[in-house]
């Protein structure tokens, strides 16, 4: 196993922090997985994952203080490796881990993920906890000054072989349980010096534990001249901060796929966040539908297909509305996902935008034309030249299925913040 996934869609799921934050539980695991598997699953949608502190006992208690409490009483076992809160996680009690709910997913034919932090756990170090097989405690690979500025749960892991021996426990543990997919936090922008090393160290135990997972690294901006290494070893990594329902973050993600486009391929995925779509914020403190109109919701989803980003929904999906639904259920605004589409931008102002994917088999070509300005309707434009299709070209727009001939220029007049992406089929014959 060599822990990079091969295929030629990006891993497509959800994600519980943009609803819960740290609070999710089981119920709300397996609600939320089995409004996926009745109603996403044939579209593609298939990762559920558990995002940041499930291991912890009463999360989001002192949310006003903290989001991540400092010293919290945590799930661990006698190997420093932390556990479900089995109070949140019934299933998880007796030592089972998270084993009884990955099988449950899997039986509805969906994959199972989880939130890492980077490095070990602090009370273990202090402990002087054992590590599996080893013969050094817990303090003796932790790196005492390595500590996460946001989440104080972790040390960070010297890059040693009992450092090593350390990674390789926890991963055997996640293929015992039937982990599919891990994000690792705290390690893609390099905040603390040893974070690159644990990224190889992460990896190298994922080969060796002998199951197949998807490695997402977080959070960003990830380092474009780093992108090597995030290849080599990821599959996933995050090219931006937190993103959430702000137009300025959507605007300015324009610009990071920019400098991004060229480290899309199979297996290798810049990632561009959430999808922060229907109802979010509720173990925040402030549950609320996104602030993105409609226009900008459809504008979030054209560019993260095109470009080729992971797509991981926020939402609480057992509220979602149809309009939602629809968006993250259009096949033909999802086929644009396909890594054979080579994503590229045409051009980039102030106030619009155009970026097009030409498919390498088949040489079909998709084009999308973004207003990133504030006037109520702008006319967006580019000329066919540009996209090296026949001069007088037929084209089918993918959010309402509208079909028109075009001469020399391909045209929309578009509302603020909207778009228009359109598919010019080739007609030589090529499949």
């Amino acid at each position: 196993m060599d822990g990079k996934q091969t295929g030629k869609i990006p891993p497509m799921g959800w994600n519980s922090y943009d609803y819960y934050d740290t609070t999710v539980d089981e119920k709300a695991i397996r609600a939320n997985a089995e409004y996926m598997a009745a109603n996403l699953k044939e579209y593609g949608w298939e990762y559920i994952v558990v995002d940041i502190q499930w291991y912890a006992k009463n999360p989001g208690s002192r949310r006003e203080e903290h989001q991540y409490i400092p010293f919290a009483e945590v799930e661990m076992d006698e190997y420093s490796r932390l556990l479900p809160d089995a109070d949140r996680f019934p299933s998880a009690a007796g030592g089972k881990g998270f084993g009884p709910l990955a099988d449950y997913l899997h039986s509805l034919g969906l994959k199972f993920g989880i939130h890492i932090m980077r490095g070990i756990p602090r009370i273990a170090a202090h402990r002087h906890d054992a590590i599996l097989e080893c013969l050094v405690t817990a303090d003796e690979v932790a790196i005492a000054n390595s500590i996460c500025y946001w989440n104080p749960d972790m040390y960070g892991v010297k890059n040693t072989p009992e450092g090593q021996m350390y990674y390789d426990s926890l991963f055997r543990l996640y293929a015992e349980w039937g982990v599919d997919y891990i994000k690792c936090d705290d390690i893609c922008r390099y905040d603390q010096p040893s974070a690159k090393a644990e990224i190889a160290m992460i990896s190298k135990a994922i080969r060796r534990c002998g199951r197949d997972m998807v490695l997402s690294l977080s959070p960003g901006p990830a380092k474009p001249e780093e992108a090597w290494y995030y290849e080599k070893h990821a599959n996933m990594w995050r090219i931006t901060d937190d993103f959430w329902d702000d137009w300025r973050l959507l605007k300015d993600m324009f610009k990071r796929c920019e400098v991004w486009q060229e480290h899309v391929s199979p297996g290798n995925y810049p990632d561009c966040d959430m999808l922060p779509l229907g109802r979010l914020g509720k173990g925040f403190g402030h549950e609320r539908n996104t602030r993105f109109t409609y226009e900008e919701q459809k504008t979030m989803m054209t560019l993260w297909c095109l470009f080729g980003s992971p797509l991981m929904l926020g939402a609480e999906m057992t509220l979602l509305d149809e309009d939602t639904l629809a968006l993250l259920t259009n096949r033909e605004i999802l086929a644009m996902l396909h890594t054979d589409n080579v994503p590229r931008q045409i051009y980039r102002e102030e106030d619009r935008a155009a970026w097009k994917a030409v498919n390498i088999r088949t040489e079909d070509c998709y084009v999308a034309l973004f207003h990133l300005g504030d006037e109520e309707e702008l006319q967006v434009e580019v000329e066919l030249d540009e996209l090296g299709v026949p001069e007088e070209s037929n084209a089918t727009e993918l959010w309402s299925g509208e079909t028109c001939e075009v001469r020399q220029t391909l045209e929309a007049k578009l509302p603020a913040h909207g778009c228009a992406v359109y598919l010019i089929k080739n007609n030589t014959g090529k499949s």
